[in-house]
């Protein structure tokens, strides 16, 4: 028996609220289903409001809300149920209507009419409106009558004195829209995800790729390749486009970082594996790359870099290690250690000395015949020590 009087109780409330609402009005509702041609708006209680699908597209097409959505929107019509609308049609609004949209928000369509030295005229719902230079767009064209007889949708920054006073922005429009595009396309990345973009500025740190909609990422300088990358305009320029993976993303201040390397042959993956060019024990020739207070950077390969510490060079500790060894110098070193989890390799240009002493010595005894066992013994040993892990 509750039952009937409860749903009577629920249509003579949304009937009541129905009534109360008046063309010009903004509401706020849920959207509660989407047909073929509107969307049913939940306006409060049981009552339901209409809303064309028209009015819910982006410029491309898409519909840009989903069950669930709220929206803001104006009654347009209260014969035979809600009407709503959330864009003022062009001469569709009355000053009423114009003055609600004022206050809540809502955009207005408008045609361009004419271009003057400060702005734009635009007709607007049969007034007209003043749109500033600078508001017009988010990119200011040199030639501003490309503007002119543009059917364009704007936000009203003044409304008064019955539209006397009538100020709109085309450009408030444009801006929400890359926002909310913005927060989309930083909806899709996480890190290790892979992207494309196309270089917007290179500076000596880096270089910054929009990723789309004005959501920038900085790809260091040092994730552009394996190996050391001297200046960031040798890899990226201005309007390249490049494929990069998101290393990091952080919520808090909006910072994205980019990786180029990763999407490359790791030069370690074959490090100290069977068969390696750079193994423990392995004779190579390097490249001095650059000093530290405690031994010298020496790049072995592409990607690749090794230190050779200053009590593994052979100098005294009085002497320079920056003029005995010069960036850019190639030089001869053994390989004592490898730690390929760690990106680590340590050098000696000593154990050089000792090997190469060592082989003299056997080529010698060989041509003469005679073994000076005590000699090639010691040799090896000082040798053997030069390979083995020392702490440091």
């Amino acid at each position: 028996m509750n039952e009937p009087e409860e749903d009577f109780a629920t249509l003579f409330e949304a009937s009541v609220r129905a009534t109360r609402l008046a063309p010009g009005q903004a509401v706020d509702g849920t959207i509660v289903a989407i047909g073929a041609e509107v969307a049913f708006v939940n306006v409060g209680g049981k009552g339901e409001a209409t809303i064309d699908l028209s009015e819910l597209r982006s410029d491309d097409g898409a519909l840009e809300v989903r069950v669930g959505d709220r929206i803001t929107a104006t009654v347009m019509s209260t014969s035979g149920g809600l009407t709503l609308s959330r864009k003022l049609q062009r001469g569709a609004a009355t000053a009423r209507q114009l003055d609600d949209a004022f206050r809540a928000g809502l955009p207005v369509e408008g045609k361009v009419e004419r271009a003057g030295k400060a702005g734009f005229d635009v007709a607007i719902a049969r007034q007209r409106a003043f749109c500033p230079m600078s508001q017009i767009d988010t990119m200011r064209q040199a030639d501003a009558a490309v503007h002119v007889g543009r059917v364009y949708t704007f936000r009203i920054l003044e409304y008064a004195d019955n539209g006397r006073k009538f100020v709109v922005s085309r450009r408030a429009v444009l801006e929400e829209e890359q926002k909310a595009r913005a927060a989309d396309v930083r909806r899709t990345l996480a890190p290790g995800s892979i992207v494309t973009g196309r270089v917007v500025s290179v500076r000596d740190f880096g270089a910054f790729v929009d990723l789309g909609s004005g959501v920038q990422g900085l790809l260091h300088v040092s994730e552009m390749g394996w190996d050391r990358v001297a200046s960031p305009s040798e890899v990226a320029a201005p309007g390249q486009e490049l494929t990069v993976q998101v290393l990091r993303v952080d919520d808090a201040n909006g910072q994205i970082a980019l990786g180029l390397k990763q999407l490359l042959t790791d030069p370690w993956s074959g490090v100290d594996q069977p068969g390696a060019t750079i193994a423990v024990g392995a004779h190579l020739k390097g490249t001095v790359e650059r000093h530290a207070p405690f031994g010298i950077f020496v790049s072995l390969a592409p990607g690749i870099t090794g230190l050779l510490p200053g009590n593994e060079t052979g100098l005294g500790r009085d002497q320079d290690l920056r003029k005995a060894f010069p960036a850019g110098r190639q030089i001869d070193v053994i390989v004592l250690e490898i730690d390929a989890a760690r990106r680590r390799i340590r050098l000696s240009a000593t154990a050089v000395a000792a090997a190469e002493e060592a082989a003299d010595v056997r080529e010698y005894s060989t041509r003469e015949g005679t073994a000076d066992t005590q000699s090639l013994g010691s040799l090896g040993d000082t040798l053997r020590k030069a390979f083995k892990s020392r702490e440091r």
